[in-house]
């Protein structure tokens, strides 16, 4: 019997604790020739454990968000589990919409790398799960959130009325889903009502890590109006002048709460980072709000002081909520 490594455990871990998996269930394994080597050990220790499992691999999409095909699709909603190791994101897809509406539990992995899989998954999701969900109880009262932080971020918007969502990494209950590692408390800001100026400073999506210049984002009345910075910075703006107005809208307010996640430059590892609060741009449908365009980009600040109405959320980074 082979000795099991750490992303053996990794995908134990996700396939038990996470989607907690039934002892009848079928499980399918969706990846791409990018992210095969996970996609292979989650489809293996499905079955060391006991489950049925089929691996399917396709080839990687173009961009985050491009449907899979219908024959794809359609296995989605024949099984009880599903799991989409891929390079690019099938989260924001009709494909998983549609399998979550007929009740299947789906996590998805965009851009993992085994890195992120080792340390993301091993990490204690009944304690994420509590304080996230908290989180999100906490950000359903407030009408008002300021953050500042070091590197010159202040800013501030309207989340009165708002639905907030816990991405917790427990998707037990029929139709859930969600990233895999996660940790992030999250909402949609009131469009229009941001004003201020956030530095990214920690990641981008699309542009990884933060090394030198840090992105400076202005913003009034919802909408980012100049970008300025370094390389990475004229790269953003090019990114979402593309699109138009609409991807300058200030689309996401996360807080990490993932302690064992830590800033990689892969997003799906970066946003969830404990001390960590996360801004986006772009794309709000799926979490309330009314903007639909096809690019949602978020910026990782670090160190923030985060005040929601008069009660202080975090203070340097440090999560105040336990």
């Amino acid at each position: 019997m082979k000795k099991l490594t750490k992303l053996d455990s990794a995908s134990a871990i996700a396939i038990r604790d996470c989607m907690g998996a039934k002892k009848n269930e079928k499980i399918l394994v969706i990846t791409d020739e990018v992210k095969r080597e996970i996609g292979l050990s989650l489809h293996e220790n499905a079955i060391r454990l006991g489950y049925q499992s089929l691996l399917v691999e396709m080839k990687s999409g173009k961009i985050n968000g491009e449907e899979p095909s219908d024959e794809i699709a359609e296995l989605m909603q024949k099984f009880d589990v599903v799991f989409c190791p891929t390079a690019k994101s099938l989260t924001h897809t009709d494909a998983r919409r549609n399998a979550s509406a007929k009740g299947v539990r789906i996590a998805t992995f965009p851009g993992i790398t085994k890195d992120v899989m080792i340390r993301g998954m091993n990490a204690d999701y009944k304690k994420i799960s509590a304080l996230t969900v908290k989180l999100q109880k906490i950000l359903e009262t407030g009408k008002i959130i300021r953050v500042t932080a070091p590197a010159g971020t202040d800013i501030s918007f309207s989340i009165a009325g708002r639905k907030a969502y816990a991405s917790k990494g427990l998707f037990h209950a029929t139709g859930e889903s969600g990233n895999l590692p996660t940790g992030e408390a999250y909402l949609a800001p009131i469009e229009g009502s941001t004003n201020g100026v956030f530095v990214v400073d920690g990641s981008m999506a699309g542009l990884g890590l933060i090394k030198n210049a840090n992105i400076k984002i202005e913003v009034e009345n919802g909408f980012a109006t100049k970008i300025t910075g370094g390389t990475l910075a004229k790269k953003l703006k090019v990114m979402l002048d593309k699109v138009g107005k609409d991807a300058h809208n200030i689309a996401e307010f996360g807080i990490g709460t993932n302690d064992s996640a830590k800033l990689s430059g892969v997003l799906l590892e970066d946003e969830k980072v404990m001390g960590t609060i996360h801004i986006a741009l772009g794309n709000n449908v799926s979490m309330g709000g009314s903007v639909n365009v096809p690019i949602h980009l978020d910026g990782v600040v670090k160190k923030p002081t985060v005040w929601m109405d008069s009660k202080m959320l975090m203070k340097d980074g440090k999560l105040l909520v336990k």
